[in-house]
């Protein structure tokens, strides 16, 4: 009995020495299985724990439909008309459009039975329609970071606005925005060799890399046959949510009228009293400006007013004409397509038809015309009204709000980029 209870301990001490360390060296090898297993975050997307679901994430395909994708994931249309009739004033399903993306968040049992749906109409904004009890539904926004952006351009020899912009490392949209930014002040079917541009403006991210276009311009200046024309962005009223861009002096930079009915594309021919028509082949007067561009841009009226003609002549071909007030009526020739009726009142910028080559036309254009006091004028020399000057209630503070704004755009050499920097994040 004796050798039996030496013999179990001699079993045990040499068990216990196969888990004891030799060393110190080896002790310190030797860690806790906790903190060798490797902590796995939890996906969080539109505020859903993505890991404790089964996700499918696709894109509205042509012939699909919220009910058919709720099908293919196990709900019945009993449950989809609830869901849409209890959703209907966030969001109307038949809206859905093809190709944007969506996100079906399933349960993760045998069945996989979808209990939320997620649409996204743009990249930022997403609409939640989440039925796994109870059926709700809002609308909600991705986090989106601004980096501010600073840019230099300069017109070159056979270039344009845009591509000068575009060659600077610019979006369209950029473009875009920087052009109705002066679209009262600047003529851009004019521009010269020479003429350049700065500005500071904010670029948005979403998720760090993924970038989602451009917020607004905070500040650019436009240097046209010499004289730099500055502009600023400035919120006129915090709690109507009004701003609009102001010079250095604090006037407008919206006039009465814009500076071409079209945006940034080329004039075939300006306002003269003489000249040989191209279809009648004589010498007569062109009492337009012609901006050619491609059949179907849209041609926006320059000044708000009422559409007092909207018609087809063999000469005009499909034209529009608006009055504005007394004194100012303008008309828009050759369209490929009328937009607005008479007596339709049209606000500044609005569409009121497209491009075509309609009437006596050699190609797509839009002639425009321009009467002040019943006489036909060229709208490029013609003295437009002045624009509004700012509050003078407001004009301390603009003035103080764009001080650092003026030096940093100054500061912008007619080169290339400046170093990004994130300013803020939503």
């Amino acid at each position: 009995m004796k050798k039996i209870i030496l013999l179990a301990w001699v079993l045990v001490g040499v068990l216990s020495c196969g888990d004891t360390p030799k060393n110190e060296k080896e002790a310190e090898g030797k860690k806790d299985i906790s903190e060798v297993v490797e902590k796995v975050e939890p996906t969080f997307e539109f505020g859903y724990n993505l890991d404790d679901f089964v996700v499918i994430k696709d894109t509205i395909k042509a012939g699909d439909s919220f009910g058919e994708l709720m099908a293919k994931n196990h709900i019945g249309y009993p449950r989809v008309y609830e869901i849409a009739n209890t959703a209907r004033d966030t969001f109307d399903i038949r809206r859905i459009q093809i190709g944007r993306p969506y996100t079906i968040l399933c349960s993760k049992d045998s069945l996989q039975q979808a209990k939320c749906f997620i649409y996204q109409p743009n990249s930022i904004d997403y609409v939640v329609l989440d039925f796994a009890d109870s059926i709700v539904s809002y609308r909600d926004k991705k986090p989106v970071k601004f980096v501010e952006k600073k840019v230099s351009g300069v017109i070159s020899e056979n270039s344009s606005l845009s591509q000068t912009m575009l060659d600077a490392g610019m979006g369209y949209d950029v473009a875009e925005r920087m052009a109705r930014v002066f679209d009262y002040t600047i003529d851009f079917f004019a521009l010269r060799k020479g003429d350049k541009f700065k500005l500071i403006y904010d670029e948005k991210f979403i998720d760090d890399t993924i970038s989602a276009g451009s917020g607004r311009i905070k500040a650019a200046v436009f240097e046209h046959r010499g004289k730099p024309f500055y502009a600023f962005d400035f919120v006129t009223d915090k709690a109507k949510g009004a701003r609009g861009y102001y010079d250095e002096e604090a006037n407008e930079m919206k006039r009465f009228f814009l500076k071409a009915p079209l945006d940034i594309f080329r004039i075939t021919s300006r306002y003269t009293p003489r000249r040989f028509h191209p279809v009648q082949k004589r010498w007569k007067a062109h009492k337009g400006t012609d901006y050619a561009a491609p059949t179907g841009t849209p041609i926006r009226v320059t000044a708000s007013g009422t559409v007092i003609k909207s018609s087809y002549t063999s000469g005009n071909g499909n034209y529009v004409k608006v009055k504005h007030n007394n004194t100012y009526t303008t008309q828009y020739l050759h369209m490929s397509k009328r937009l607005v009726k008479v007596g339709q009142y049209v606000s500044q910028g609005d569409v009121i038809g497209l491009v075509g080559s309609t009437g006596l036309a050699t190609g797509p254009h839009v002639c425009y015309r321009f009467w002040k006091n019943g006489r036909q004028v060229d709208p490029l020399r013609e003295v437009m009204p002045p624009s509004d000057p700012l509050d003078e209630k407001l004009k301390e503070s603009y003035f103080k709000s764009i001080k650092p704004l003026k030096e940093r755009l100054d500061a912008i050499p007619y080169d290339d980029f400046v170093d990004d920097e994130l300013v803020t994040e939503l």
